[in-house]
């Protein structure tokens, strides 16, 4: 009797030690998150530590984030035979970031995501003067934007599926913007092969925001083939048409009868090379969709026939900037070897309009204090047998 209350005892404090099961994100005796693993990734010249933390789903999705520019250096999804590969475009080596990651490859942008025209705009009678890096242009922020920036990361611990919390807080007049901005963006893997990403921002004083995520896909796996052959729809009737540096010039065009019309899908690559004024302006496609509807809903979808891979991008933002990597040369190596030649990796960035500021017949991009900027976007991975 008296050895049967030991036992008890025994098994009662151990089921109260380490649980009688396990649940998502639960920590686990060793210290980690389940389905989150956290390890270093680089040093930066001046010392700093860069950290890496790989968000994993019941499925065997892996998600890699790093803390230099919040970016996501690997995302994997299945083929039609169970394989998962690395389906977005980096550098093989940390360096290849954070030596000023021409491409953006997979960084949050910000303050501003896309262009804004002679790097100027007025908000309440004041003229504000930010970073030129683009040509006359400020582009994706500035010269230091929200991807080269150090993101405060962590692990969201009661989360239902793993989640990232990235923070981090922009100075008043930081690259030229005006007002103390205060950025959260959570990243959440799911368990349906979803990637959510979440942003919320508030600010001190009147400004401008545009916050967007910059990934390249090539849903082959293989970095060194072009995207030209995913099939690609976009829920969009109209596409702004741009000007030589690449702002646009305010029409809202109707994208029927043009190489532009995505309505029903078709390879990207169909009518890439047309001899169209706008597809010679941007090298390719590089524009933004007028998306159709209104709220959280499904605004493209791409599908690679060789392997199966399909993408569907969801989105509460209005337009969405589809990127054929027409500005990639070649210069640096993929992670699947060779280079990251011309349009081998496309990105769909969802967004409030390119120049918004500068246009008022564009949806606002304004942030007054008291108000809190919220967006949200998902890549769901699926496949097609």
């Amino acid at each position: 009797m008296k050895k049967a209350t030991h036992n008890s005892i025994f098994i009662l404090l151990f089921l109260i030690i380490f649980g009688c099961g396990k649940e998502n994100n639960k920590q686990d005796i060793s210290g980690k998150m389940e389905n989150v693993h956290t390890s270093d990734y680089g040093v930066m010249p001046k010392g700093d530590s860069i950290k890496k933390y790989t968000l994993s789903n019941k499925n065997g999705m892996k998600v890699e984030v790093i803390n230099f520019g919040g970016i996501i250096t690997s995302l994997t999804a299945p083929d039609r035979n169970g394989k998962y590969e690395d389906v977005v475009l980096g550098f093989t080596k940390p360096e290849g970031y954070f030596d000023g990651n021409p491409y953006y490859f997979g960084a949050l942008i910000g303050r501003y995501g896309n262009r804004i025209a002679n790097a100027k705009f007025t908000l309440d009678g004041k003229t504000y003067e930010i970073n030129k890096n683009d040509g006359p242009n400020s582009l994706h922020g500035g010269k230091e934007g929200f991807h080269t920036r150090f993101w405060n990361i962590e692990v969201v611990k009661d989360a239902k599926f793993p989640t990232l919390k990235l923070s981090y807080t922009s100075a008043d007049g930081e690259e030229g913007y005006p007002g103390k901005l205060t950025t959260t963006v959570f990243y959440t893997l799911t368990d349906d092969n979803a990637l959510e990403i979440s942003y919320e921002a508030e600010t001190d004083k009147p400004t401008v925001v545009n916050l967007t995520q910059h990934s390249y896909f090539n849903l082959s796996g293989n970095f060194t083939k072009t995207i030209t052959d995913h099939e690609l729809q976009i829920n969009a009737d109209h596409f702004l048409p741009v000007n030589e540096t690449l702002i646009p010039t305010g029409e809202q065009k109707a994208v029927k009868g043009t190489p532009f019309d995505f309505t029903v899908s078709k390879p990207i690559g169909k009518d890439i090379s047309a001899d169209d004024d706008q597809l010679k302006k941007g090298k390719g496609y590089d524009h933004n969709w007028i998306l159709n509807g209104k709220g959280l809903r499904s605004i493209a979808k791409v599908y690679h026939q060789g392997t199966g891979r399909s993408m569907e991008v969801f989105t509460d933002e209005p337009g969405v900037q589809f990127y054929s990597g027409n500005f990639l040369d070649g210069k640096f190596d993929t992670k699947t070897g060779g280079k990251n030649e011309f349009r081998t990796g496309f990105c769909l960035e969802t967004q409030h309009f390119p120049d918004s500021p500068n246009q008022p017949s564009f949806p606002s991009t304004e942030l007054k204090p008291g108000q809190k900027y919220q967006s949200k976007t998902i890549y769901k991975f699926s496949v097609k047998k």
